[in-house]
């Protein structure tokens, strides 16, 4: 008969097929401490343009609308792939960031209305996917008005919206930035602690602040001198966390302290004044964070100024070496045309 011999096989765990762990997440380039300072601009005519506008400027960050922000967006308002890689590669090229993107002024995620609260339901969720298809590093939204509603539950909405205008995306490294608000009407969001329920109520949401200077000093708090500001800031840390505040929208304030109004001014030309800005742009708590202007465009050059306003207060001399944005068709513009009007009436009568 055949002699049968048994063979044994031997395997080396070194030879055994282990799949390479995936690599570790690229950090953004603007993420390595350095501060930057941003400006929101215009989208009109192109999207890629509003990068240009920033560079010119002297900015390293930037704030846009991804549509226009006072009508309701059509059915189908996502951005064509074609804009959306060009608006990338050129970002990439001039090394803007972050990209922060502004949500619709209509949207009103704390509304009692059924009707109005899906409608804004809807417009946020088209808000999230165009911010992922510009490739934003945050989306800023306003809380929202009670409108008579119980402000309590109105906090339990804007969290119910949030979660639902999240529905089946992947946020990837968005992250969503609730905005306090200068305490005007039955707005929600002024207080620390309203911000930092609706954060408790989304843990599963990449949610986050943007603090507004303006509004800050509208509902009280004094960030004029050193010991105001180290206040306020404790109090932001205490109440919501300074980490879960990257940006700030940097504005200076026509109103008076705790006035509840948002109304926004030129840097150092208002009630918080250059002092303010100064001691909240070299804050050692602040280092790494995104400053954003939302200042007022009323004759050609003031967002150069307010630009270089801030690196100024930095220490940084930047030369901006573009046109900037025309004078906008706002109220703040409106203002500036009728206070003329009114001077020259004056001179007129007293002649």
């Amino acid at each position: 008969m055949p002699e049968h011999r048994s063979t044994t096989v031997l395997f080396d765990d070194s030879d055994e097929y282990r799949p390479e762990p995936p690599p570790p997440p690229e950090i953004p380039f603007w993420k390595d401490g350095s501060i930057r300072i941003g400006i929101h601009t215009s989208i009109a005519g192109d999207l890629t343009g509003a990068l240009e506008i920033a560079h010119g400027l002297g900015a390293n960050a930037l704030q846009i609308f991804s549509t226009s922000p006072r009508m309701w967006p059509r059915s189908n308002s996502r951005i064509a792939d074609v804009d959306t890689k060009r608006f990338r590669d050129r970002r990439a090229e001039l090394k803007l960031g972050p990209l922060a993107v502004h949500a619709n002024y209509l949207i009103n995620l704390a509304s009692p209305s059924p009707v109005l609260r899906a409608q804004s339901v809807q417009a946020f969720h088209q808000e999230i996917v165009r911010a992922l298809a510009l490739g934003a590093d945050f989306l800023i939204v306003h809380p929202g008005s009670a409108l008579g509603g119980a402000r309590d539950e109105s906090l339990s909405v804007v969290a119910q919206s949030l979660r639902q205008a999240s529905r089946g995306l992947k946020f990837g490294d968005l992250q969503i930035l609730l905005e306090n608000t200068a305490g005007q009407g039955t707005c929600v969001g002024c207080e620390f602690t309203e911000l930092r329920r609706i954060l408790d109520a989304c843990p599963d949401l990449p949610l986050g602040v943007c603090i507004d200077t303006a509004h800050l000093f509208a509902t009280g708090w004094d960030i004029r001198t050193a010991k105001g500001m180290d206040h306020t800031l404790d109090q932001i840390d205490s109440v919501i966390g300074l980490v879960r505040v990257p940006v700030f929208h940097t504005n200076d304030s026509k109103v008076a302290l705790g006035s509840r109004l948002d109304r926004h001014e030129h840097i150092g030309k208002g009630k918080i004044g250059r002092e303010g800005f100064r001691l909240l742009l070299n804050h050692p708590r602040l280092a790494g964070k995104t400053f954003l202007l939302e200042t007022p465009v009323d004759k050609p050059g003031d967002d150069k100024r307010n630009v270089a306003a801030l690196w100024k207060l930095r220490g940084i001399v930047v030369r901006a070496t573009g046109e900037g944005m025309k004078p906008r068709k706002g109220k703040n513009a409106l203002r500036a045309v009728q206070g003329k009007r009114a001077t020259v009436t004056k001179k007129h009568r007293t002649a």
